[in-house]
Parts: structure tokens; sequence; C-alpha cells
């Protein structure tokens, strides 16, 4: 049967009381929550055609703020990713080992009681894929002595059983354990994800592990993983130290950068600017002291954590937050993420063409942007747990909001504030096309003119070319740690790749803001997403 954390928000019914103790408040309909982001977005949209009209100017000026909050934003992610890119060098050159009996203080666990269960979730992925993953897995640290393995497969798949047993017999002799779990399909309460499977898996390890082999509780760490990960070699030797080291280990979330470079070569050229700009990010975030980093794809946390926040929830699709946020208060605040400085490989969406490949690409957007959930659950956390620490929070809050409203109704706000006006208002434009042609030297005058009295213009467009300009940098940082091709780069790759550049905002229109703004309209409606797997091989 599906578990329930208490707070929980399910078809409007809160489950339980609050976790520290007292009358749970009168629950908020999840459906108000869930419209958050979607009514701000289609508010964003409405203000600026009013003010367009009204008060062109002013809403110039405001989305001019936002471009230049943008503009700051990847400058900040550009000196981020320098310092990433040096730690991760660091981090290879670390003998973990040697670290660890360095830094072991009484609090440590010893080095030989860690073990790790590695939750690798299936849904007719190819056999091609989960063997290019176990044999990534077999080559990390003592994996014949510290990883168990658990497939999680999907009884809605015909063959899971069959292809499950054909890994076990290839493979089981590489690792501690090795072990298959099948999801069945239309539990109460869950829909078909990959977070009611990691859920079913992560109950079975207990049980197993546990329960029936007598393995503390303490000492196992969980990895739940996507079926295309490869992990950095030095992976979970790192992990093994740092969980061993952390006095604070059952409160931890572990993440490390994520690289979209599984299949770089086998993606259209035109995209692979966006997959370089996502990367970007995502190390960004873990390698700057000043952000909040949240998981991402494939983590890490102790067998203590998981169990005390009863599992993934089975009817989430977006899964990585939620369960950052339903740990984070059933351990009172407590918990926080560390970064694991080794990147790993993942595939990135393909298509047969490059209007396959876009759909593929919008497919998974909107299903990671179904995350837009996240932002409601979180409210409703905190008002179920008044005595949660406000502060930090507020602060995780802000983070999980920042994200979701900048790709909605940040994105409308600087996109129709910026070209609303000029459509409604052509003088208001600095540069008067007809006049430059016939008269270039007196328009580009005026231009000038009129750029140092409006800066509002000066704004946007020093925001516009930074971000062009960081948007080059991205690509270059992801260029130089691409795995090496086999064959030369033809004249129509390096084509589509110059491209590229210009269309970034085109490109990120169609495979990042339409997806988004679409799941979050879906929540405002209350129109369900159904899980789906996108192609990557």
């Amino acid at each position: 049967m599906p578990y329930r954390t208490s707070g929980d928000r399910r078809n409007n019914v809160q489950i339980g009381s609050s976790a520290w103790g007292g009358l749970p408040p009168t629950p908020i309909p999840e459906r108000v929550l869930d419209g958050i982001p979607g009514f701000l977005a289609w508010f964003a949209l409405l203000f600026c055609i009013a003010s367009a009209v009204a008060f062109p100017r002013t809403l110039l000026f405001i989305a001019a703020l936002v471009g230049v909050y943008t503009s700051v934003r990847f400058l900040l992610a550009g000196y981020a990713n320098m310092r990433g890119l040096r730690l991760i060098k660091e981090w290879e050159q670390t003998n973990w080992h040697e670290k660890y009996l360095l830094e072991a203080t009484d609090a440590a666990l010893p080095w030989d009681v860690v073990h790790h269960a590695v939750i690798v979730p299936a849904y007719k992925e190819p056999l091609r894929v989960l063997r290019r993953t176990l044999d990534a897995l077999a080559q990390q640290y003592e994996a014949k002595k510290r990883l168990t393995i658990v497939l999680a497969m999907e009884a809605a798949e015909s063959e899971s059983i069959s292809k499950a047993e054909q890994l076990q017999n290839e493979y089981e002799d590489r690792f501690a354990h090795f072990h298959y779990t099948v999801h069945p399909r239309g539990l109460p309460g869950e829909m078909q994800c990959k977070s009611a499977n990691e859920a079913w898996a992560g109950r079975w390890i207990k049980r197993r592990l546990v329960d029936e082999l007598g393995y503390s509780i303490d000492h196992i760490c969980v990895t739940t993983m996507d079926a295309d990960t490869r992990w950095h070699p030095q992976h979970f030797y790192a992990l093994t130290c740092l969980f061993a080291l952390d006095p604070d280990r059952y409160n931890r979330f572990w993440q490390a950068p994520i690289r979209y470079h599984g299949n770089i070569w086998e993606i259209n050229p035109l995209l692979r600017i966006v997959n370089a700009y996502a990367t970007a990010m995502e190390l960004a975030y873990l390698a700057a002291p000043y952000w909040l980093a949240m998981p991402m794809s494939s983590y890490s946390l102790s067998m203590k954590l998981l169990d005390q926040s009863e599992y993934w929830d089975g009817d989430v699709i977006a899964d990585e937050w939620h369960m950052f946020i339903k740990a984070y208060f059933s351990s009172e605040g407590q918990v926080r993420l560390k970064s694991l400085m080794l990147p790993f490989m993942a595939d990135a969406t393909i298509g047969d063409t490059l209007w396959s490949e876009l759909r593929n690409r919008y497919s998974q957007t909107l299903r990671h942007a179904w995350g837009s959930k996240e932002m409601g659950y979180m409210i409703a956390k905190m008002i179920d747990n008044p005595h949660a620490p406000f502060i930090p929070s507020f602060r995780l809050l802000i983070r999980i909001s920042h994200d979701i409203l900048l790709a909605g109704a940040g994105w409308i706000i600087l996109t129709a504030g910026s070209q609303l006006p000029v459509l409604l208002h052509p003088q208001i434009a600095p540069i008067d096309i007809a006049t430059v042609l016939a008269q270039p030297q007196v328009g580009l005058q005026d231009a000038f003119n009129h750029l140092i009295e409006q800066p509002t213009w000066l704004m946007l467009m020093v925001a516009g070319a930074m971000v062009v300009i960081l948007g080059i940098v991205f690509w270059y940082q992801d260029v130089i740690v691409r795995p090496k091709r086999e064959a030369p780069m033809t004249w129509t790759e390096r084509f589509w790749t110059l491209l590229s550049f210009p269309l970034l905002p085109v490109l990120t229109l169609f495979v990042v803001a339409l997806p988004t703004i679409q799941a979050q309209t879906r929540l405002l409606l209350g129109t369900p997403l159904q899980f789906r797997v996108t192609r990557k091989v």
C-alpha cells in the first residue's frame, strides 16, 4: 500500500498532523497551491498587455530590470562554472581513503562498514543502455564488496522480468548483491512514474538488507539514478568518504554535477548549446557558495533518512525536489545538500530528425516542469509545520520559487515586456529604421542620443549582449570537457553549431519557456500529465 508522510496533501485531504505536534491547520486545497505558478504566468501576460497600452515605458523598465538580473545571474554562473571546473580537478586528484584517515574523528563511521544500495529505475530501457550503466557501476571502488544493485523494473513493461533476470545472471558476481524489483501497476494513490518505482524499490531494500540480511540501517547510503547515468569512476569512492566523515550524514543529500555528454555526438548540433547551458547551470549551482543547490536526476541520501521520510511519494512526476522537501520537514528542517564534485554523464534526448528531436526535448522539459508543483508543496509544508525553522525554510521556498517563476512569469515579462511596447508605440523605439536607411549618420547619431537619454534601452541592450557572450562562454566550457569524438566534424555540423548561437533565444523559447508555461497552465487548470519516457538512444 502507498505510504504518506504526515502533513502530505493528496486529493485535497490532509493526512496526519504536524510533524512538530499540535492540531493541523485547515488544509488549503492542493489545486489552489498547484496553480500559483500558472496564475502568476498568465497574470504576467495580462499585466504586460495592459501596461504596454497604458504605461509602455514603465513596462520596458520592468523588463529591463528582469534582463539585467538575468545577465548578472549568467555572469555569476560563469564565475561559478570556472570555480566548479577547478574543484573537479582537485577532487579527481584526491585519495579518498587517505583523506578519511587524516580527518576521521570519533563521530566518523568505520571505513569498512559503509554500504551503498543503488536503485536503477528502468522502464523500456534497451539492454545496451542498462549494460553500459552496469559496466560503469562495476568499475566503482570495491563494487563487489560495497555495492548492492537493485534494478527497479515496471510490471507495465512486458519484458521486465526476463530482461532483469538476464542482467542478473550476467552481473550478479560483480557486486555484493544484485537484485531486481517489479513495481506493480495500478496501486491505489499511485501513477506510473519513476517516483512510485523508487518507493517500491526503496522499501524492498530496507526489508532485504536491514530486516533480512542484518545490515545496520545507519551504515547504508542509498543512491537513486537514471538508467542512463554513468558515474565518475571515483564517485562511490568519494561518497564512501563523505558519508563516513560527515557527523550529520543522516540529514544530508549528496549531488554530483551532471554532464549531458553520454550521447553528445548523436545530438543535433543545433541543440548542443541548449545542453551546454543546462550543464553549466547545474554545475554553477553546485559550485557557487552563494546559491542553494537542489538534487537533480541522480543523487544519494542515507537509508535512515529515506526510511524516516517514508520514501518517495507514488504520485509525483518530478521526484527530486519533492523528495528533498519531504526529507527536509521529516528532519525538522535539518536536511542540507552537499556537493560531490565528480561529474557524471547522462544522455540527452535525440530524434531521427531535427523536428522529432525538438518534440522530444519539449516533452522532456514539460515533464520536468511538472516540478512547478513543488512551490505549492513547499508552501503547504510550511503551513502544516509552523514550528519548522522559518529562515532556512523561507530560503528554501525562495530557491524553489525562483527557478519556477523565472522560467514562467519572468520569461513572459522579459520577452512580452520588451516587445509589446514597441509594437504598440513604434515612436518609443531607439532606432528609426527608415532614417537609418535614408541617412545612416543622422539615424545612428539620433539612436545614440536616444540611448543616452533613455537608459532603459541601454540596460536591455547590455543585458542581451551579456547573455549572448556568456552563452558562448558556457558553450566553450562545455566543449573543453566533452568526450573525444570518433569522426571529425563535418562542415554541416559546423554550420548548425554557428547558427545555434544567434538562435539560442528561439531554441530556449521552444524547448524551455513554452513547455514550462504549458505545464504551469495545466497545473492551474487541474489537467493531469501522463509520465512518458523520452527517447535518448
